[in-house]
């Protein structure tokens, strides 16, 4: 199954196009786990498997962000191993490496992401060069999330400017997305942020069939009524992260899983109206 059919199935399926970030804090993590499970990566692996369980019904997609797990340092990437088989089938899981590198280094991160995680996408940082996306271009069942109008302020350094006669730099490369699909049997999505919806809609234009990995909605402040009418074109899956809103809706309350469970819960009935077009 090609990545934009396995995406459709997985927001079909969920009645959702909520994407759930896995970006273990460890500061934000409810005070007294630290007594009852004092073992860091433990902890974040009952934290996570059990954020996992309580939101699957609700949730098409997991981002499992890599850096936090790499922290935890020796053990870190068992955790991550474990929180992801612990994710039910059917469901994208999208490693978010934001890798961006030439040549064998690009070879060996995605063997890492597609033969050793199994990643369903993996998110890649173009800005060394579109040759550090071909390695990644032979496989039909994956989808690679490009960094092209990102959520940050930063994005106004380079992304937003001026670049190569297009407006911004993120419509120069949506457009070369846009050109190497051509070549590419994997998905050539983008990542592009809600909290920039005045300058999304010419990017989006440029490559209008792409799968899209959109943060900014929640703590960032992104509005989903602007998103849905600037999606109201676009006929790639757009998938919606929140990470932290949900993870941590229930502060350092014991019963911090009601609180998770009602969160997301709310995401998926506020996104409905986009979720609808892409069912």
């Amino acid at each position: 199954m090609n990545y934009a059919k396995k995406l459709q199935k997985a927001i079909s399926e969920s009645h959702s196009c909520l994407c759930v970030g896995l970006d273990p804090h460890l500061d934000l993590f409810p005070d007294y786990l630290s007594d009852e499970v004092p073992d860091d990566n433990e902890r974040v692996t009952q934290f996570l498997t059990k954020v996992v369980e309580i939101t699957a019904p609700y949730c098409a997609a997991y981002k499992p962000n890599l850096a936090f797990f790499e922290a935890l340092g020796d053990g870190g990437l068992e955790v991550f191993h474990e929180v992801i088989n612990s994710i039910p089938e059917g469901k994208i899981v999208i490693g978010d490496a934001k890798r961006g590198d030439i040549d064998s280094t690009a070879r060996h991160y995605r063997e890492a992401f597609f033969d050793i995680y199994d990643m369903d996408a993996i998110t890649l940082n173009p800005l060394m060069g579109f040759e550090t996306l071909a390695p990644y271009f032979k496989f039909p069942g994956k989808g690679l999330y490009v960094l092209t109008l990102t959520s940050n302020p930063g994005a106004s350094d380079f992304l937003t400017k001026p670049f190569n006669g297009f407006a911004t730099m993120a419509e120069y490369i949506a457009t070369k997305m846009n050109e190497f699909q051509s070549k590419s049997d994997a998905a050539l999505g983008m990542v592009v942020g809600a909290t920039k919806p005045r300058e999304l809609g010419p990017v989006l234009e440029k490559h209008s069939s792409a799968p899209l990995l959109i943060p900014g909605v929640g703590s960032q402040g992104g509005s989903i009524e602007e998103l849905k009418n600037v999606l109201h074109n676009h006929t790639g899956a757009p998938l919606i992260s929140s990470s932290r809103s949900i993870l941590f809706a229930g502060g350092d309350d014991r019963k911090w899983e009601r609180a998770v469970l009602e969160k997301v819960k709310s995401y998926r009935q506020r996104l409905m109206p986009i979720t609808q077009r892409y069912e």
